[in-house]
């Protein structure tokens, strides 16, 4: 990123490899729509282009990174004035399923996955942000709440209040 903050274009291929995929990944969470992903990750990726004279060389990159992608998201929410729906599977629990095990297995996989995706649907923007910066995207917790602007004890109560939603309706089935 420091390559291309400087303004080495070349740069761009390999900071477009290693990102879009998370990037991706996040926005399609977020979003619950594949097409949607893609739409808001090519926004992203312009304003990270627009945006790359600011970056401070040194700095982490993904932290950066997900912060703009999260600041396209919102953006698209408040401009579509609709809650975001969550539609598309949450695929690490659908690609345990397929890692193997018998067709019972996968059946209760599938199931999980569906109540997780229901759950996470109807939860506050911030608990599912906090949700899924620490669990599926796997950043710490000083590193979600750089993100998302709010204090560490926030984004840890945010994340205990999802665990216990997803825990809840997870016992119901």
């Amino acid at each position: 990123m420091g390559r291309y903050a400087e303004g080495d274009d070349s740069a761009f291929s390999l900071l477009f490899a290693e990102l879009s995929p998370r990037l991706l990944r996040f926005l399609r969470r977020l979003s619950g729509s594949e097409e949607r992903a893609h739409d808001l990750l090519q926004e992203a990726l312009l304003r990270m282009h627009q945006g790359r004279g600011a970056f401070r060389p040194g700095m982490p990159v993904l932290p950066w990174a997900y912060t703009i992608a999260r600041n396209v998201f919102l953006d698209a929410a408040r401009a579509a004035k609709r809650r975001p729906k969550l539609s598309a599977p949450i695929e690490t629990v659908e690609e345990r399923a397929a890692e193997g095990g018998d067709a019972e297995q996968s059946l209760a996989a599938r199931e999980a996955a569906v109540i997780v995706e229901r759950t996470l649907a109807g939860m506050t923007a911030a608990r599912r942000e906090a949700f899924i910066l620490i669990r599926y995207e796997g950043f710490s917790v000083a590193e979600a709440a750089a993100m998302l602007g709010v204090s560490e004890n926030a984004v840890k109560l945010r994340a205990f209040q999802a665990y216990e939603l997803l825990r809840e309706a997870l016992a119901r089935k």
